[in-house]
């Protein structure tokens, strides 16, 4: 039987070729929205109304696109985080939603690594400068045997605090649910969020985006952090509060920031970008060949055992299949 399926990810299919291959194999109908349209809620709508199933990436899957889904099986996330996907809508329809975590936790705490070296060096101001004709003589800040803040100790947290070995640097760590085997093995100290702000050189995020978790980062916190101090935000831009991100590295009261995700994307016209510390990736943390395969492997897997009649691997809401 053949199944209708249209991906709006602006990564599925372009990169790799093997999850639309094995797709095709288990007798699905894959459409490819162009890459770089922005879709309107309208064409989202167009587009639910005549698939089976869809692959998304960060555009808002919202209560009338998914009620527009009349055949609509399954609406599989081509990444981790589900937070631009109306759950309870999806459930209430008995609509599958799955996603791929983990897949590309190795690649984001590489580039969680290189923004820290980038920041701490400065690296992007004397490529500039040097290509410019300059030739300055630029002192950053070391990065080994320094402390590192990690915020959020899921499977890319705890590859972030892997890496942190290799710098020799004291590892603290803030979760709300505590894993003190990976602790252990890691040399990691769990200890308070504002701890973790105060003692830390270096600080990562790497929470999901949630209600508990929207601007975590905000004044206060930034309040207590070092001056000499430096924030890598992975995760999803609404974690920082971003006026008071800009505030404080117009202020210089922290060193410098990176940020790969912002609370809207493309970020074109956010004050941030004004800003000479702060360095600023187009959300590329999963962009590694290695990861688009993994994760659109288990994308496409989720999206065939569920049309086919089987549980998903990476199930979001459990409940539909109760």
């Amino acid at each position: 039987m053949s199944h209708k399926l249209v991906s709006t990810s602006p990564t599925f299919g372009f990169y790799v070729q093997e999850p639309v291959d094995y797709l095709k194999q288990h007798g699905c109908e894959v459409e490819l929205v162009p890459q770089g349209k922005k879709l309107t809620e309208d064409e989202l709508v167009e587009c639910a109304s005549r698939v089976n199933a869809m692959i998304v990436g960060v555009e808002k899957i919202t209560q009338r696109v998914i009620e527009g889904g009349k055949n609509l099986k399954v609406i599989a996330k081509h990444g981790a985080g589900v937070d631009n996907i109306d759950m309870a809508t999806a459930t209430a329809k008995g609509i599958v939603v799955t996603s791929a975590p983990g897949a590309n936790s190795d690649a984001v705490a590489d580039l969680t690594f290189g923004l820290f070296l980038a920041a701490a060096r400065q690296i992007p101001t004397a490529d500039r400068l040097v290509k410019g004709g300059e030739w300055p003589r630029i002192v950053g800040t070391a990065v080994n045997r320094k402390t590192l803040g990690i915020i959020g100790v899921g499977q890319i947290g705890k590859k972030v605090a892997k890496r942190a070995r290799g710098f020799d640097m004291e590892v603290l760590v803030y979760d709300v649910v505590k894993d003190e085997a990976f602790a252990a093995e890691f040399g990691a100290t769990y200890v308070a969020l504002d701890e973790v702000l105060t003692k830390a050189d270096f600080i990562s995020i790497h929470v999901p985006l949630i209600d508990a978790t929207r601007n975590l980062i905000g004044a206060r916190e930034f309040g207590l952090m070092k001056e000499t101090a430096f924030l890598v935000n992975v995760a999803r831009g609404g974690v920082v509060d971003e006026k008071a991100l800009f505030d404080a590295l117009q202020e210089k009261r922290i060193a410098g920031a990176a940020a790969d995700v912002f609370t809207q994307e493309p970020a074109k016209g956010n004050p941030l970008l004004t800003l000479d510390n702060l360095i600023a990736t187009p959300h590329m943390g999963m962009y590694t060949r290695e990861a688009l395969i993994d994760t659109g492997m288990i994308c496409v897997r989720n999206i065939v055992d569920a049309l086919e009649g089987r549980k998903p691997e990476f199930l979001n809401n459990p409940e539909v299949l109760s």
